[in-house]
């Protein structure tokens, strides 16, 4: 049984707000941060669409969804974190801003307050160096889109406490989600494969060999996978894909890990995916993944 009742979710981004979901449907108080007000309304708008769409499928009952939506608040105030139990952090691979906000979080939260990190190949140790908290510090990488994928990876940095990652699992469990416990290595087991894998399928587009939709649907129907990799591209961002680059190769060197140029140049003209509208495929701003 988790003691885990409250939880923050710093970032409303696609991944933030897909872990805002799975929190306020699990029954669990929900506080959602971002420091621009216009992302948060997106967000809600996005999460509101999305058990819509549940009670559409039958899924959960219009009284169920708004409970789930009154579980939710939103915030782009740091302070109003103090009551959460455990606060992820779903902001972007960037060791200086999540130190930042995890040295802020540090002096706002009570000490039993759990961090955590949904970075997929940031150390979750150099992380937690920053936090105050190192002890009380463990990597949860959900999946994305994490409403509909069960998998987290939990990860243990070298002063984590049993603590801690013990109390953690169970909240992850409570959650609703399967977790896996890994090394604290880079990509950890998804993303090793994931991120050079997403690369080849940009640069199967970069050397003319097939469309987007052509790469995609030769991915679902010769595979089996239930989304192409430049869908999933889309839907994880362009820019983000660049970051997750970066990281991974800056520790491995693995060729295959290196961003493609095209990446680069699809963020100079905006197309980001889905959260721009445009990026190997064209959307409608307001929809949500899923429901």
């Amino acid at each position: 049984m988790s003691n885990i009742k409250t939880v923050g979710v710093a970032g409303s981004g696609t991944m933030g707000t897909g872990i805002a979901i799975v929190a306020a449907r699990a029954g669990m108080d929900t506080l959602v941060y971002d420091t621009q007000q216009a992302a948060l309304e997106r967000a809600r708008r996005q999460i509101e669409g999305f058990f819509g769409k549940s009670v559409e499928r039958g899924k959960m009952t219009a009284e169920v969804k708004a409970a789930a939506m009154a579980r939710i608040r939103f915030t782009t105030t740091l302070d109003d974190m103090q009551p959460c139990d455990l606060v992820i952090d779903a902001v972007f691979e960037d060791l200086k801003v999540k130190h930042s906000l995890f040295g802020t979080l540090d002096k706002v939260c009570p000490a039993h307050t759990i961090f955590a990190s949904n970075t997929s190949t940031l150390s979750i140790t150099e992380i937690a160096a920053g936090s105050g908290r190192d002890d009380r510090f463990v990597g949860m990488h959900f999946c994305l889109p994490a409403q509909l994928m069960k998998l987290v990876e939990m990860s243990p940095g070298l002063n984590t406490s049993d603590a801690t990652f013990a109390a953690a699992w169970s909240a992850c469990e409570a959650l609703g989600q399967r977790p896996v416990k890994t090394k604290d290595n880079p990509g950890f087991i998804l993303n090793y494969f994931l991120v050079p894998y997403n690369n080849d399928a940009i640069r199967l587009v970069e050397a003319g060999v097939a469309e987007p939709a052509d790469i995609d649907r030769a991915i679902k129907v010769g595979l089996g996978y239930p989304m192409g990799p430049l869908e999933l591209l889309d839907l994880i961002g362009l820019d983000t894909q660049l970051l997750l680059c970066d990281a991974l190769y800056g520790v491995t060197h693995e060729p295959r890990a290196a961003c493609p140029p095209l990446v680069r140049r699809m963020i100079a003209a905006g197309h980001l995916g889905r959260k721009s509208g445009r990026g190997f495929y064209t959307y409608n701003n307001d929809a949500t993944f899923g429901g």
